[in-house]
């Protein structure tokens, strides 16, 4: 089914909560979104999950827990540099990932390696191995990120979400809509059946 508008999945693979959205993804929405990595330090809101004191960071972590128990998401594991990633070659991988068609399936073995298996995303070892997943050439995905064309995409895939109203991540745009973070999937899957259904109910053009 496509929506009359345009359906776009913002994420970075070193936030959490881009993980357990991209989780969901597939079954919340009632329509496939275009999977977009962006690179989340370039985005006008937070580049990192901050914490003002250790008991707030237990919180979250406990909050993060219980919706990924209640969403039947494997338990978290944290990579030992958590909250502080750095995702820098990780989202060149999801770019290059995306030019042959295989952004999703990159982005959620990527995903499940840095916060399902605790493996950290600076780690080019990360990355073959959710290569591996989908069939991408190791060579390949280390060459890509070293090129710099493949910077210059991801810096202009940025810049096109910051445009359009994409301030941090996770992030759904519908249209000309924007939801942030998980708690608006919801919202945004019913944005979209507002628009599948007003797109049905209108005469096609003679």
């Amino acid at each position: 089914m496509t929506a009359p508008s345009d359906v776009r999945f913002y994420f970075d693979l070193s936030s959490v909560e881009s993980y357990l959205m991209a989780e969901r993804m597939l079954d919340a929405l009632p329509v496939v979104a275009e999977w977009q990595p962006v690179a989340r330090e370039r985005l006008p809101g937070p580049s990192t999950e901050a914490f003002r004191c250790a008991s707030e960071q237990e919180i979250y972590v406990a909050e993060l827990q219980r919706r990924a128990a209640n969403a039947n998401i494997q338990p978290l594991r944290w990579p030992p540099a958590w909250p502080e990633l750095d995702s820098t070659e990780a989202m060149l991988a999801a770019t290059y990932a995306k030019s042959i068609g295989r952004a999703v399936a990159f982005a959620q073995a990527a995903f499940r390696q840095i916060f399902a298996g605790g493996r950290d995303p600076a780690d080019r070892d990360t990355l073959v191995i959710a290569g591996a997943a989908c069939e991408m050439h190791p060579r390949a995905l280390v060459q890509a990120i070293t090129l710099s064309a493949t910077a210059r995409t991801l810096v202009s895939a940025t810049q096109r979400a910051i445009a359009v109203g994409v301030h941090e991540v996770p992030a759904v745009s519908v249209g000309a809509a924007v939801f942030r973070g998980s708690g608006e999937l919801a919202d945004a899957a019913g944005a979209i059946e507002h628009e599948l259904a007003a797109s049905a109910a209108t005469p096609p053009r003679k």
